[in-house]
């Protein structure tokens, strides 16, 4: 069944007119010149000059019924007489559709074509400059929260966030984390940060200790021969061994500049160095990496991650006004501004923006062509002839207004050169 094409996408009421009006101008030149034609005729008699006019009007008679013919023949059958190669337009509404189609898989929906034309749009630098400076309001503001929204919710969630786990864990394992941690250790040391660590540890250790005295009794008790049990000297070996141990712990908490402090701090700066310069050490620190990576606790972690960052823009999306005004709305002009003055960056998102048209236009290219044929084949073909004739038909009776002038003028100069010669 034949159906016109969609509301709102003919010519409007008011080039419909300007289509009319036109129309009825050259229509009215035409019979205008049939007049001057009938009236040079019968007067030619009387002066010469009266010849040049009937030539004029002849000619330009000529001209605009040729190209009344042209023009009509293109939309329906002139004077209803079924004159081969007339009527294209609805005669050829197929073939139209088809070729439509062809051309715009062969200039806009191929993966290479799409892919040249992308290198020219700076996807990047358009995002950067919206992020960093959003409206204020209006529909792009809303579009754009609602384009997003869109995309988050519609995108695969269980295998994207494979693919974020995979990408995190991957950016994971490039990084070189051992001298990253030297260095963060050698820094901490050389501003006294490692200090209340340190002070941590003496005191966990006293509360280890004093929360274990049963334990420490048992194992002196244990590996004391019968003798010192018989004796009871055990008991006074386990107290003087915790006494001892306490002394310690609360020396070092006191003294600043206790030899076992001293030693504590000597470690970490060769700890340091070694993640630093040391490639067992690297080698260690790098196998536990990739370890701990490998752990299931550390992937259901990356996976809390990329859910808590969806949830997150899924939330400013649907609500922009609030998320661009807090903590949230500041990251994101950051990231504008980021993009607009990181040049690596920037290449690499209208890298993957060039990928994803290219690619989207490989996998679906095909089935927006056959839409676009078979969208057109459904039209019915009187309704896209009245729509086409008022879109265009402005200029199309210009052409039979030019025609009756151009005609008139050359059948003007024939005569003139007919006279003098």
């Amino acid at each position: 069944m034949s159906v016109p094409p969609p509301a709102g996408s003919g010519p409007t009421y008011s080039a419909q007119r300007g289509a009319r009006g036109m129309r009825v101008l050259a229509t009215a030149m035409l019979a205008g010149m049939a007049a001057l034609f009938i009236a040079a005729t019968g007067l030619v008699e009387m002066h010469p000059a009266w010849g040049f006019l009937r030539a004029f009007a002849e000619a330009a008679m000529v001209g605009g019924i040729a190209d009344w013919f042209a023009v009509t023949a293109l939309f329906r059958h002139p004077l209803g007489l079924p004159i081969p190669h007339t009527a294209i337009i609805p005669r050829n509404k197929d073939r139209i559709g088809d070729t439509l189609a062809a051309f715009l898989r062969d200039n806009f929906l191929t993966p290479h074509v799409v892919a040249r034309r992308m290198k020219n749009v700076d996807v990047a630098g358009a995002i950067g400059r919206f992020l960093a400076q959003p409206p204020s309001e209006g529909r792009l503001r809303q579009g754009a929260s609602r384009l997003l929204a869109d995309i988050l919710e519609s995108l695969d969630e269980e295998q994207l966030g494979g693919m974020v786990k995979s990408a995190l864990a991957a950016r994971m394992r490039a990084i070189d984390i051992a001298p990253l941690l030297g260095q963060t250790l050698e820094a901490a040391m050389t501003e006294d940060r490692h200090v209340p660590v340190v002070d941590g540890i003496v005191t966990w250790a006293g509360r280890t200790l004093d929360a274990n005295e049963d334990l420490i009794r048992d194992m002196v008790h244990q590996r004391a021969g019968w003798i010192l049990r018989l004796a009871g000297l055990d008991e006074r070996l386990a107290e003087a061994i915790i006494d001892g141990l306490r002394k310690l712990t609360i020396d070092m908490a006191v003294d600043p500049a206790h030899p076992l402090r001293a030693k504590a701090e000597e470690g970490l700066a060769r700890l340091a160095a070694n993640l630093q310069n040391d490639p067992e050490t690297r080698a260690k620190v790098e196998t536990w990496k990739n370890e701990m990576i490998e752990n299931e606790a550390v992937s259901h972690w990356l996976g809390g991650v990329w859910e808590n960052s969806r949830a997150g823009l899924l939330r400013a999306a649907r609500d922009p006004d609030a998320a661009l005004a807090g903590k949230f709305g500041e990251a994101m002009r950051q990231l504008g501004e980021t993009l607009q003055k990181e040049p690596a960056l920037a290449q690499a998102i209208n890298q993957f923006a060039r990928r994803a048209a290219a690619g989207i236009t490989a996998s679906y290219g095909s089935g927006i062509v056959k839409l676009v044929s078979e969208t057109v084949r459904a039209w019915d073909a009187r309704t896209v002839t009245d729509r086409l004739e008022a879109a265009v038909g402005r200029d199309l009776q210009y052409i039979r207004i030019n025609g009756t002038i151009v005609g008139g003028l050359v059948g003007l100069l024939i005569h003139t050169v007919e006279v003098l010669v």
